[in-house]
This record gives C-alpha cells, structure tokens and sequence, in this order.
C-alpha cells in the first residue's frame, strides 16, 4: 500500500529541497491539490504564490489582501506544481493551458510525488512512488475506496457522546442528527459499524440526508447495546467483512486499537482517521501481488491480458 499523508509530504520536501535551484520568480499551484504543496515550496523558498488560472489573468496572492496584478517584466522563471504525477493527462492540460505563455516566461514543472515510469514529464519531482498510491489529501475522492469498507462513528460522523449513547432516545437523536467529519465524494464499497441493526432505517436516514454513496451497509445484528458490550468485538467484527473478500483493499476506521486489531487479523491495510496513518504492520503477500505492492511488473503483465481478454469480448 503506497500512502502519503501531509506529514509525509512536508517532510519529503523539507529532505529535497535541495532539488530546486532558488532563483525562480513565481511559484504557481495548480488546483486543488497541487495548492498545498505549492504554498509550502512559496514558504519556504520565500517566493510569492498563485494558482494556475490567477497566474494566466495576472494575478498573484498577496499577504493580507486577496491579490494583485503583476508586473511580466519582474517574473519571469516560473515553477508549476502539483502534488502527483500518474499518466501525465493532467499535467499535459496544463502545459497546454500554459502554451500561449511559453513566450512570455521560462515555465518548469514540479511534483512531489511521481510514478518511477513518468518522472520525465517534469523537471523536479521529491519522490518516486509506484501505482497504486493513496494520498490522504485525496483518498475520500478515490475511486478505489469503491473496493473499501468503512466505519461510521469518528469517520463519516462524529462519536456519540456518553449521554447520548444510551440505547434510546437520546441515542435515535444522535443517528438522526450527527455532525458529519469525512463525507467520501465517491462512492464506497461497504459501510461496516458496530451500530446495531435495530438502528438501521435512523442510520440510512442520515446517509442520505448527507448523500453519502455506498454499495452495502452491514450492521452488528445483536438485540441491544449491554449485548454488544459483553460480546466485545467491534474490531473482529469488522475484520470479519473485510477479510470475506480479495476486493475488499482498504478499511477506514477512527479508533487506532481497533484498526491495530483489524490489519492483525485480516492482514490487509487500514486507514486510521484518527491521526491519518495506514495502518499495515501485519501483512500479506496474496494482498501485496493483487495490489501491486510485491512484484508490480507481473500485475501489470496481468492486468494487461484481462483488458486485452474485455476488449476482444467487447466487455470493456
């Protein structure tokens, strides 16, 4: 499981920062997630910054205020950053956009994070990290969390508080009325909590009302909340559903023991929103070769012959 979080990617740079020469006028971010790592490279290299779009009309941002127009005759060596560089489609946009500018500025293009196969589309990139790759600035737009499970409480929402926790009323409130935290602007594989099923209809209910897509809800089917306590498994119970099938490639829990006990027991990755760390110290080399982790050149070679096998039988 190749994952970066923000803690990942501020430390990267800060290790390579001796990558870029220092005499460049303009650092532009393309958005969205390009922005962040160009705000730190303006931070740190002591360079205004803009996005791309402002950049093309003029603009730059300026401390305190929301902009201003620049001078072309004071910038002229420009740096372009995004956070990531996988087929290219993207950043060949860019420079497409760019073009008509070619003559106006010396334009280089910056990731921090590359695919080994692509680092000759830029001229500056912080790390090298194969396909497939999750990065926690992304990852609840993914379209791989469609092969996740999910919990609920502490992820799409918060936890319920003691007194609200009470196996009634109060409690039905909280499932009805939740702040929601991480809303995935994907659709998810399978929803798996440690509610109890008789809270079913309050739960769709409150996924609905805040469009959340998913696949299959699955619920611990137990009569009441001092049954659950006794029983005692919300990490095995969890890691039962995600262990059930090879789709299943990420879990996404709050509680940092739990997703501890699940990546034990399953062997596969879990994402903890609890401080935003992957969770895989137990692992497993079926999980590893499917998800490209171990040996990418033969999932490649595979994946290859099922496209070529789809569109042969027009299935693609």
């Amino acid at each position: 499981m190749n994952y970066r979080n923000i803690n990942d990617l501020n430390e990267i740079i800060l290790k390579r920062l001796y990558i870029l020469p220092r005499d460049f006028d303009l650092i532009v971010g393309i958005p969205r997630s390009g922005m962040f790592p160009a705000n730190l490279l303006a931070l740190y290299l002591n360079r205004p910054v803009t996005d791309l779009d402002s950049f093309r009309n003029g603009h730059i941002y300026k401390s305190g205020e929301r902009g201003q127009f620049f001078d072309m005759h004071r910038f002229k060596k420009i740096l372009v950053v995004d956070d990531s560089v996988a087929t290219g489609s993207a950043l060949n946009k860019c420079k497409e956009l760019l073009k008509e500018l070619q003559g106006d500025f010396d334009i280089s293009y910056c990731v921090v994070y590359a695919a080994p196969e692509k680092t000759n589309l830029v001229d500056y990139y912080f790390e090298a990290v194969p396909l497939p790759r999750y990065f926690q600035w992304n990852i609840m737009n993914h379209t791989g969390i469609r092969k996740a499970c999910f919990d609920i409480d502490g992820v799409l929402c918060v936890d319920p508080t003691p007194e609200e926790n009470d196996d009634g009323e109060r409690y039905r409130q909280f499932l009805l009325n939740a702040k929601p935290l991480f809303i995935p602007g994907a659709p998810i594989g399978t929803l798996v909590t440690s509610r109890l099923e008789k809270y079913r209809p309050e739960t769709e209910a409150w996924l609905a009302k805040h469009h959340v897509k998913y696949n299959k809800l699955v619920m611990l089917d137990l009569p009441d909340m001092a049954a659950r306590r006794r029983a005692n498994c919300h990490a095995s119970f969890k890691a039962k559903e995600f262990a059930s099938s090879m789709n299943y490639m990420l879990f996404v829990e709050s509680n940092l023991s739990q997703a501890i006990e699940i990546n034990h027991l399953t062997k596969k990755p879990v994402l903890c929103t609890e401080n935003f760390r992957m969770i895989y110290d137990s692992k497993s080399l079926l999980y590893n070769l499917k998800s490209g982790q171990s040996l990418p050149r033969v999932r490649n070679f595979l994946l290859d012959i099922r496209n070529y096998i789809r569109r042969m039988t027009g299935k693609e």
